[in-house]
């Protein structure tokens, strides 16, 4: 099938290019001289705290179901990418529409099912071939004498495109997920709950000795296969654990409520009364969404 555009009813491509190519502008007018005195300052490493920032804002606004939220948020990640791409293109190493070029190269040549004549008719046949792809591009870019713009050398092997500077949990989520798919995994969700409840005995043998690099490994170990529990239970861990996260914060606002109601400082509350708090709390808990999950079990591509 010829590569073809799939216009959004709301506008055109063009309308979308142009408020684009402004956002491009506005950045090399802030980058010139003349522009921003903070923008003019920045470098590659004092703007990548920003990017996880804005990343982690996105995800916020998601799981907030903030909308309006949600498309202030994306702007601000869309930033990011032109504010990197404006100081490579400024060095001479690359410009914003050599990533624009190199992913929707990318995105076309990886989905032949769409583009070509391919043939995918589940998510999982779409990983697989999406999987497939990116090593036949590895071996072709070996053969080429490397496709990399730079000289140095990558670690080889299946685990070698997991970066090592992702959150742990997702590393782990990512690392896992490509592992299983060469076959190195265990036959069904069971056996990772019997792997967990051995994991949680040397836990409990590591605290008994209390070296703190045993607790260290072992509670790392722990961790690990918590994540393999989720991607047979087709659960995000990250996900999962972020709404945990909302969770407690909202009963524990209620605990410091109910507290400050009674005329009291925390420090000055018994367990019980804290607890009675979080139990009322809990209560009055929405009921989890029904919404389902992707099943998705790695996020890198």
């Amino acid at each position: 099938m010829p590569d073809q555009a799939f216009p959004n009813p709301r506008f055109s491509s063009e309308d979308a290019g142009s408020r684009f190519a402004r956002l491009v502008d506005i950045m090399i007018r802030l980058r010139a001289p003349g522009g921003c005195p903070w923008d003019r300052e920045q470098t590659f490493d004092t703007i990548k705290p920003y990017l996880l920032e804005e990343t982690y804002e996105v995800m916020d606004a998601i799981d907030a179901r903030d909308w309006p939220g949600l498309a202030e948020e994306l702007g601000d990640l869309m930033l990011q990418s032109v504010f990197f791409a404006q100081m490579a293109s400024e060095e001479g190493l690359f410009d914003i529409r050599d990533s624009l070029d190199v992913i929707n190269n990318k995105l076309v040549r990886r989905h032949p099912h769409v583009f070509a004549d391919g043939n995918a008719k589940t998510a999982d046949d779409v990983t697989k071939k999406w999987d497939q792809i990116k090593a036949e591009e590895k071996v072709k870019a070996k053969g080429d004498g490397g496709a990399s713009k730079t000289d140095k050398p990558k670690p080889a092997g299946l685990l070698a495109g997991v970066p090592r500077s992702l959150p742990a949990l997702v590393e782990a989520q990512q690392i896992a997920s490509r592992a299983a798919r060469s076959g190195f995994d265990w036959e069904n969700v069971d056996q990772v709950l019997d792997k967990l409840k051995e994991e949680l005995g040397e836990l409990d043998a590591a605290r008994k000795h209390g070296r703190l690099g045993d607790l260290q490994d072992e509670l790392g170990d722990l961790l690990f296969v918590i994540v393999n529990v989720a991607r047979f239970l087709k659960v995000d861990p990250e996900q999962a654990l972020r709404g945990t996260n909302a969770k407690f914060r909202r009963r524990f606002a209620h605990v410091e409520e109910g507290i400050s109601a009674a005329g009291k400082q925390l420090d000055q509350a018994t367990i019980d009364e804290m607890e009675a708090l979080w139990q009322a709390a809990k209560s009055i808990e929405p009921k989890p969404s029904a919404e389902p999950q992707s099943g998705k079990d790695d996020t890198t591509r």
